[in-house]
């Protein structure tokens, strides 16, 4: 048996499946998150756990919001802010009474793609989530890169390249800077540019419809994205870049960013692919699961 568990813990909902190794996700169950809880969402979690290997034998890997600090062991940066200065991964060990690993949701995102979705093959991927916020993870060679600092992939808050003036200072983000790339790509950011009151799904079917005020909106944000990944490439140079998340969606995307991308890269040519993700919204569980490799699952059958 080479099966693992995956746990997607998400703001409203905490999703739980078992991973064969033939790509299958069943088990599947989804429970609604348990808000400001913090016992109760570890309830919840072993209650998913239970009921996906009642046997307690299987690994298990979670994706959380935020990232657990290398200095102290907490989890930190979480927009479900009962989770930060809690000691996560310890007590999920110790409630479970099993191996279980942790990592931020966007490094499961990219660790899914790059292990049996868009970007597989790949020796280096770069899989983006840009939804209400804009996050990434960094995949080498089949294993996540995580740093010393835990912070590998945080590209949302790096500030947006090569800003024209109207772009100045950039708007207020919750990190305390100004100009942050999130403020500009995520989902909240393209509404606050379009300044109408309308989110950022509407925003774009009117421009697929011929709006000329949100085709200028779609317009900028095709030229952001292209700045801010260019920066990216211009770095790290990986084969592959896979954009999820609701912004991700966008269907121009995948024929704007190659088009305006060589003007910003230090480069004269861009074989760097832009690709929507295989998985789509199971991205994130599937990578969970993928945090044990299946030569280490074996070890627990």
């Amino acid at each position: 048996m080479s099966a693992r568990i995956g746990i997607d813990l998400g703001g409203t909902k905490i999703e739980g499946v078992l991973l064969h190794a033939d790509g299958r996700l069943e088990p599947r169950r989804r429970v609604a998150t348990p808000q400001g809880d913090y016992q109760a969402i570890l309830d919840a979690i072993a209650g998913l756990v239970d009921h996906l290997d009642p046997c307690g034998r299987l690994p298990v890997g979670i994706g959380t919001p935020g990232a657990r600090s290398p200095e102290t062991g907490l989890l930190r940066n979480s927009n479900s802010t009962c989770l930060n200065g809690r000691p996560l991964l310890d007590d999920l060990q110790t409630r479970l009474g099993r191996p279980v690993r942790l990592a931020n949701d966007a490094d499961c995102f990219a660790l899914s793609e790059a292990s049996d979705g868009a970007a597989a093959g790949a020796r280096s991927v770069f899989g983006v989530i840009i939804g209400t916020g804009t996050g990434a993870g960094i995949v080498i060679d089949g294993r996540l890169l995580a740093g010393p600092n835990a912070i590998a992939g945080e590209w949302g808050h790096n500030p947006l390249p090569w800003p024209a003036h109207d772009e100045l200072p950039g708007p207020p983000c919750y990190c305390g800077r100004h100009g942050c790339i999130e403020t500009f790509l995520s989902g909240p950011g393209m509404a606050r540019d379009h300044g109408t009151g309308e989110d950022s799904r509407a925003i774009v079917a009117a421009a697929e419809a011929g709006d000329p005020r949100a085709r200028a909106t779609l317009d900028r944000y095709h030229d952001r994205l292209a700045r801010a990944l260019a920066s990216v490439i211009n770095l790290l140079d990986p084969e592959v870049i896979v954009l999820g998340g609701g912004m991700g969606q966008i269907r121009s995307l995948y024929t704007e960013l190659p088009r305006r991308l060589p003007s910003y890269l230090f480069s004269d040519t861009l074989r760097t692919r832009i690709v929507p993700p295989r998985h789509g919204d199971s991205s994130g569980v599937r990578g969970a699961a993928w945090l044990w490799t299946p030569e280490e699952v074996r070890e627990f059958a």
